[in-house]
């Protein structure tokens, strides 16, 4: 299906030695999704954009998108303690009606704490909207006014970042763009395979999909940040492997790479 007349995908490349993508996650243990949230990837545009805190996002929310995974990357668990270094009683994360943290009862003095990240992960993100938007979205990437980060602060990503801008509809877009895997991410795909082609997980906005997040952000305030709910749903893009001499039996029409452990790096 063609794109509407005005309208357009920017596409970008998310990649760094560490990720964490966070959508439901306390101080004592910060998960992360194993792909990139509209509220990680909208607070990264609004930074592009030099938004303050509090600004109106719903140019931001209103884009449509899709993550593609080019190299899923591996999960780290962070492990640490936190406790004040002046030797006082640690407060709790709650705070009353004056907006003053709690203390701890009984007072507690070290917090354990998780966090999680992805190690060496690849995206290929794509957000589709008014031809306009998109052009500028594209020239504040290439200059932000804030630093970029790939969900936290701790995060930075690697260049590329922009991958362009295209006419075509959002999965179009994600089905034509070459693969963005390392070489020991299409190693760990193929598995010895030569393919011509291959198959990469796909989750896209659908207002009919099977999945519901809660991860559009309406406010990112410190006192009001909340969040409303999308639908997804998941599907594969099939794409050249770049191989230069590939084997056609292996495009036999079976799902290529496709293996249930490569996430466990076995």
């Amino acid at each position: 299906m063609a794109a509407p007349t005005d309208a357009a995908v920017l596409l970008l490349r998310l990649a760094g030695p560490l990720q964490s993508w966070g959508d439901n996650s306390r101080f004592n243990r910060r998960e992360t999704r194993p792909e990139p949230t509209k509220s990680g990837v909208v607070g990264l545009l609004a930074a592009a954009l030099g938004l303050e805190r509090g600004a109106d996002l719903t140019d931001l929310t209103d884009l449509s998108m899709g993550v593609r995974t080019d190299q899923p990357g591996t999960l780290l668990r962070d492990f640490h303690t936190v406790s004040d270094y002046r030797g006082v009683p640690l407060k709790q994360t709650g705070v009353n009606a004056k907006g003053v943290q709690k203390p701890t009862g009984p007072a507690k003095y070290t917090h354990v704490t998780h966090r999680y990240y992805l190690q060496d992960a690849i995206f290929v993100v794509g957000l589709a909207g008014k031809t306009d938007l998109v052009a500028d979205l594209a020239a504040a990437v290439r200059r932000p006014a804030f630093p970029l980060a790939l969900g936290r602060r701790s995060c930075p990503p690697t260049q590329p970042i922009l991958l362009g801008h295209h006419t075509t509809d959002l999965l179009q877009a994600l089905s034509t763009h070459e693969w963005q895997a390392s070489d020991r991410g299409r190693a760990n795909h193929l598995r010895n395979t030569r393919p011509a082609s291959v198959d990469l997980p796909v989750t896209i906005d659908d207002p009919t999909g099977g999945e519901v997040r809660n991860d559009v952000p309406v406010s990112f305030g410190l006192r009001d940040r909340q969040f409303r709910h999308r639908r997804v749903r998941h599907t594969t893009v099939r794409i050249p492997s770049g191989i230069t001499d590939p084997d056609p039996a292996a495009d036999s029409g079976a799902v290529v790479g496709h293996d249930p452990f490569s996430l466990l790096d076995w």
